[in-house]
């Protein structure tokens, strides 16, 4: 087995000083774990009532075997899942300390020569799936993790239920307003409040193993599989419940990069994991002592007089929670962007010290309708249970496949290794899909409802583009054949740079169509490229190359990584250093707002034709999207038939 990602995944890490590494640890308690450290609101509640749940709709008295096997199942799918595969094998594919999907499949294509261009495809259909089902994950999660928190507020006092779905739609609008104020104010105390929140959990673990201390025996994996012996078909559907302990983890590797994979191990192997363990565990100790808590054994382990104060400290922590998916898709936003999956959206920095800290406007308010008819739907944490699952376990089951993609394409792995362990890992997402399928009824078609629309976006722009780029291609004619008709036409030169954007060396549309009408070209001209590249960043030494062309052209080709936004305007001064003389007040840049109509001859179905039109048309433009300065930019319009 080749160590290479093993040493990219933990360079960060292992370079730090211990104190570095503590406050990373803590910031990633914050961040990382939002999601997997809520779990205990709902996850257990779910299992056992699925196990008690009678034809009828009522509950009979579970056996204790069941309770402990149910627990065996919870303890061991957090120590395979989550401590082994994700945090052992699934983090060693870093993108120079980068994860996530599509950080993942941007590794793909270093690993696969032209024969194999039908599994590099394959791959990205994964890919894009895998981000429709996190689309859904992170709907999903400020849902059900409010509802749950705010459900509390019904134990010991069923009156307040008329209360749960006003506060949660509230909580959840609120929550998505101030995400135009940015993260940066607020990262500060998410870290230490969840390091409350883990303890706390700890300690009504404590107090409810106290009731009955000898439930520590389901650590055994015995009740599992006696469990499996007894009721196998109660037990196999039962996973569909408890894959809940495990949602969040995609987060571990998809905060790589923020936090680095060292500080989020210490994290969980230290502190989140043993306090999670503890609480389920105590639960389960209080329904064998009082079998009437599992209606809701989290809060039932909680004193009634810290009914309400539990119930504003669990509201917070589900708060996080959200914060950390709808940052994380942010950041997928980006990412997706930069790849070349969707068309261009405003993105809007909300610090000048971290590149990381976005806000994404319209993919903040998609959440925000989606959250809302969510909670209108299904109105309960129980509802939301049987969407929610099926989400996480087929993103588990996808990005298992594609890092099997990478460990044997481009690391070399040897058959004899991989396939073993891959196959085990695959039995457990397939055991979980499968188990959860049986909710596509009563929920899962919400999830794959969402996955599908985002994939259908992702593919169509995809395509779309390719055929139009295709289109376009045809109609260039190269810059030297451009050129030659200039010295023909003997068009005059005045003072000043213009800057014109194009993919390659062929005459873009834009400069074409200016010397066309205003029959007359600037002294110096500048021909554009923005390159993505399959990494997370471009070094500056590295991201900007200048080569000069006859008759006052130059050609700048930008490289730019999938995690940055590109800065023409920095781009240019950077090209100083290479003997461009770049001057921002004599500079004038050119745009081009192409206009796409669903009448020509490309082999795409009209619906598609219609929604990559429509793409296009709300695509932010270039001013946003490359920093430009306003009154320095020329804008056209133009049709082009797709």
């Amino acid at each position: 087995m080749s160590t290479h990602a093993a040493a990219e995944g933990s360079r960060t890490s292992n370079t730090k000083p211990l104190s570095v590494t503590l406050g990373l640890a803590l910031g990633a308690l914050g961040v990382v774990y939002g999601d997997i450290g809520t779990s205990p609101l709902y996850a257990l509640k779910e299992s056992l009532q699925h196990l008690a749940r009678q034809a009828d709709g009522t509950f009979r008295p579970l056996q204790p075997f069941e309770v402990l096997g149910t627990l065996s199942l919870v303890f061991w799918a957090m120590t395979l899942v989550v401590s082994a595969k994700y945090l052992l094998l699934i983090t060693q594919a870093s993108n120079r300390g980068e994860g996530g999907i599509f950080a993942l499949l941007s590794l793909v294509p270093r690993s696969l020569a032209t024969k194999k261009a039908k599994l590099h495809r394959t791959a990205a259909l994964l890919a894009m799936l895998g981000a429709g089902l996190l689309f859904g994950d992170a709907i999903i999660t400020p849902s059900i993790s409010v509802l749950s928190a705010m459900e509390g507020l019904t134990v010991g006092d069923p009156s307040r239920a008329k209360y749960v779905l006003p506060f949660t739609i509230v909580i959840l609008f609120i929550l998505f307003a101030v995400q135009q104020f940015g993260t940066g104010k607020l990262g500060g105390v998410l870290g230490p409040v969840m390091v409350v929140w883990f303890a706390v959990l700890a300690v009504l673990g404590v107090m409810g193993l106290s009731h009955e201390p000898g439930v520590l025996v389901a650590i055994n994996p015995w009740y599992a599989l006696t469990m499996f012996w007894h009721e196998p078909v109660e037990a196999f559907l039962l996973l569909g419940s408890v894959v809940l302990v495990i949602t969040g983890g995609e987060a571990l590797y998809a905060d790589m990069g923020h936090f680095g994979i060292g500080p989020i191990r210490l994290g969980w192997y230290t502190y989140v994991a043993p306090a999670l363990a503890l609480n389920y565990f105590g639960q389960g100790a209080l329904v064998l002592a009082s079998p009437e808590a599992a209606g809701n054994p989290f809060f039932a382990l909680v004193p009634s007089v810290l009914q309400i104060p539990m119930v504003a400290l669990a509201t917070v922590a589900t708060v996080i929670a959200s914060q950390a998916m709808i940052s994380g898709m942010f950041s997928l936003t980006q990412q997706a962007i930069r790849l070349g999956y969707l068309p261009r959206l405003q993105i809007v920095h909300t610090s000048d010290e971290h590149a990381g800290q976005i806000y994404v406007p319209s993919v903040n308010w998609l959440m925000l309708i989606g959250c809302l008819l969510t909670v209108a739907i299904f109105e309960t944490s129980t509802g939301l249970a049987g969407a929610y699952g099926i989400a996480v376990t087929a993103q588990m089951a996808i990005t298992t496949v594609l890092f099997a993609i990478v460990a044997r394409r481009l690391w070399r792995w040897k058959r004899r290794l991989l396939l073993p362990l891959i196959g085990a890992v695959l039995v457990i997402d397939i055991l979980f899909l499968s188990s959860n399928l049986v909710k596509i009824v009563s929920g899962g078609w919400f999830t794959l409802l969402i996955a599908l629309v985002v994939f259908v976006v992702l593919s169509t722009w995809v395509q779309g583009t390719y055929l139009l780029g295709r289109r376009i291609a045809e109609e260039s004619t190269s810059i030297h054949e451009f050129l030659g008709q200039m010295w023909a036409m003997d068009i005059p030169r005045v003072p000043g740079t213009a800057v014109f954007l194009t993919k390659d060396y062929n005459t873009p549309h834009t400069l074409a169509f200016f010397v066309e009408h205003a029959h007359v070209l600037h002294e110096r001209v500048v021909l554009l490229s923005i390159q993505p590249v399959h990494a997370p960043v471009v070094s500056a030494n590295r991201s900007v190359h200048v080569e000069w062309l006859p008759d006052g052209l130059w050609k700048v080709t930008a490289r730019c990584g999938f995690m940055e936004t590109p800065n023409i305007p920095k781009i240019l001064e950077r090209a100083r250093e290479q003997g461009f003389d770049y001057d921002p007040k004599t500079t004038t840049f050119f745009s081009r707002s192409m206009e796409v109509v669903p009448t020509g001859p490309s082999k795409m179905p009209r619906w598609q034709k219609l929604l990559y039109a429509a793409l296009t048309r709300n695509a932010a433009d270039a001013t946003r999207s490359f920093s430009l300065p306003p009154e320095r930019v020329v804008d056209f319009g133009s049709q082009i038939a797709l």
